[in-house]
């Protein structure tokens, strides 16, 4: 006969020890006493006691015993998942996904209040009657009879969440997480595993991309979205842009992170979404290794990224006060992370902070944001995004700061009727004006920038964004993108925050957060600071004369290649950073950083700007004929740049 050890106390253990008469039941109150072979332990709590999980591993996985938890947790009954040994995905991920996405429910902010309040009473702390416990008792021994038949379990993978007011029970999916104290096998970060050797990458039809969304579909909202366990828990439509927009919420725990998709349906942008999301959770901080080389520059520099290369903050930066960075000291000791160098072929020392994003908070030399980050459904597909995205923001910034009077284009000539149709439709929702500019630099991947520009009657004058691709058409569609979502956030800033707006134009260190930037520029009496690129006395454009035909590749890797030859012979080097995760490395998504030193890193804070260390900005207006010397850094703009 099946033996099942039943581990626990109370009225939850005694009805399911009642409940599985069938079988050879073994009762232990806890983990102190022996545990007998057996085909399946139940560890039974009436509520939570968070160092079980930890007890259930050290003291059940050695035995190979499969084990099924169930317990009480702020009036709700949990049950599951069932855990194997050897296997990822334990009671302490189910613990944090549920913990993370239920941080903004009620039952959560009571406890906090609990916390602050000890003589508060959540709503929660109500009795659990027998009915409940019943119940409870009833799922978890279907559950242990379905293992002991060697039948599949719905706790497989799987918790089940009951109410035990009304009993309405619902079963949620558990994503194993990979830095998991209890079940997570990080290795060590080491060059071997920074290699980085491209493999060939199909594209799919004319597309640069090598996984479809359909295919993305079936994977996408199953695994990652899930209101109670899911990496995002919250999902909001807009139907105020001109285009299907959806936002979904990554809970971190000491924060929210809302991330976005705009596309011409809804369903694409969902999914656009939550891969921007998984972007964005993997740029925070290393979750696939763990870092384990210490130094300074000055010892490591054999082997390390140069950082005084990737622009840094001024001198006169530095000294003002609560100012968040130190100066770069060669002799200071910091974290690193291993990353692969193209222009040098070998693995190369990046630091961790422009590894990762530093978020504002501080603590290092320089402010890095999402400068260089994409994912993509190869290695090779996020490394060619990443360098889109580094492209993108260089253009726009060195547009800015050198006042480069580039040429409008027409977008009637760019032989796509999606695109037009998409301004006409822009044009028509928002009654702004869209332009769009060529800030192709010398690397020579387009680059577009787009204006949305209001009427006396809208609540904003200027509206910014940009986007670069290896095909104009792309990159203006996602500069068109951007706008459309921007338009209705800007104008609600501008009602709420008017004065602080015009605050701005006469002090620019009032411009402190990246809402602030488009803010400034929503103002019409900034527009004079945009005349450069305004100024409409030049001829237009066609997208034929700014844009030359690029041969066409059926295989992504080739494009990269080429992109990578281009930055070559520029001698600008390509680093690329893995910053995939055991999340996204299931379903073959893939994230890098990409860093390109002497390009200028978007930042984001007028105070906190980075030009120091970066001659492109001085050099390149001559050399693509906006300028007929090399500029002075006196004469770059001063003012805090436009960019969303």
């Amino acid at each position: 006969m099946n033996t099942v050890v039943v581990i626990g106390e109370g009225m939850l253990a005694d009805k399911v020890c009642r409940r599985l008469s069938g079988f050879s039941v073994v009762r232990r109150s806890d983990f102190g006493e022996d545990i007998p072979a057996a085909q399946l332990a139940l560890v039974l709590q009436d509520q939570e006691r968070s160092s079980l999980h930890l007890e259930a591993q050290q003291a059940l996985e050695p035995l190979g015993i499969p084990w099924l938890c169930a317990y009480v947790s702020m009036g709700e009954g949990v049950v599951g998942p069932l855990l194997r040994p050897g296997m990822i995905g334990c009671l302490q991920c189910a613990e944090t996904r549920r913990s993370l996405a239920g941080s903004n429910r009620q039952e959560t902010e009571e406890m906090l209040m609990k916390l602050v309040s000890p003589d508060y009473i959540p709503s929660f702390a109500k009795e659990i009657s027998p009915t409940g416990f019943g119940y409870m008792a009833h799922m978890v021994s279907e559950e242990a009879a379905k293992v002991l038949r060697g039948d599949h379990a719905n706790t497989e993978e799987h918790v089940y969440l009951i109410n035990l007011g009304d009993l309405s029970t619902t079963l949620h999916y558990v994503l194993p997480d990979g830095a998991c104290p209890v079940c997570g096998r990080l290795p060590d970060d080491s060059p071997e595993a920074a290699e980085i050797a491209l493999k060939s990458c199909r594209k799919l039809g004319n597309s640069y991309r090598c996984r479809s969304m359909s295919d993305l579909q079936e994977v996408l909202f199953q695994e990652y979205w899930d209101r109670r366990t899911g990496m995002f828990n919250d999902k909001r439509f807009d139907f105020a842009s001109a285009f299907a927009g959806v936002a979904v919420n990554l809970p971190l725990g000491y924060h929210d992170e809302v991330t976005g998709g705009r596309s011409l349906s809804y369903a694409d942008s969902g999914l656009a979404a939550i891969l921007e999301g998984l972007e964005r959770f993997c740029g925070i901080t290393a979750r696939s290794k763990r870092t384990v080389v210490t130094g300074s520059y000055s010892r490591l520099q054999a082997a390390a990224l140069d950082p005084s290369k990737v622009g840094l903050h001024t001198k006169e930066q530095y000294e003002q006060p609560d100012f968040p960075f130190t100066p770069f000291d060669p002799e200071s000791e910091m974290e690193w992370v291993w990353g692969y160098s193209f222009l040098q072929q070998r693995p190369i020392l990046v630091p961790n902070l422009l590894a990762y994003y530093s978020l504002g908070f501080g603590g290092g030399f320089v402010y890095e944001t999402s400068n260089g980050c994409a994912i993509g459904g190869s290695l090779e597909e996020a490394i060619l995004y990443g360098i889109f995205e580094v492209v993108e923001r260089d253009s726009f910034l060195m547009t800015w700061y050198a006042r480069l009077q580039v040429p409008r284009l027409d977008h009637s000539t760019s032989g796509d009727r999606e695109l037009s149709m998409m301004i006409e439709r822009f044009e028509a929702v928002t009654g702004y004006e869209a332009y769009l500019y060529d800030t192709t630099m010398e690397n020579g991947i387009p680059s577009i920038w787009a204006v949305a520009k209001g009427a006396a009657e809208h609540n904003a004058n200027l509206i910014c964004a940009a986007g670069a691709h290896l095909d104009p058409v792309r990159a203006a569609k996602s500069a068109m993108y951007e706008l459309a979502g921007l338009v209705p956030r800007i104008e609600e800033r501008r009602r709420e925050r008017r004065a602080e707006a015009e605050a701005m134009v006469d002090d620019s260190f009032l411009v402190q957060h990246m809402d602030d930037h488009a803010l400034l520029y929503s103002l019409p009496q900034t527009e004079e600071r945009l005349r450069f690129l305004l100024e409409d006395r030049r001829p237009v454009r066609t997208f034929a004369e700014s844009f030359p035909a690029v041969p066409a590749h059926e295989d992504l890797t080739d494009d990269l290649q080429q992109v990578l030859q281009t930055f070559r012979s520029l001698q600008m080097d390509v680093i690329v950073v893995d910053q995939s995760s055991s999340e996204t490395l299931r379903n073959g998504l893939h994230c890098v950083k990409v860093l390109i030193p002497g390009m200028l890193p978007m930042t984001f804070g007028h105070h906190l700007k980075r030009l120091t260390g970066i001659d492109r900005v001085l050099e390149v207006p001559k050399k693509l004929g906006y300028a007929d010397r090399r500029l002075t850094p006196q004469e770059l703009n001063p003012y805090p740049h436009p960019f969303p």
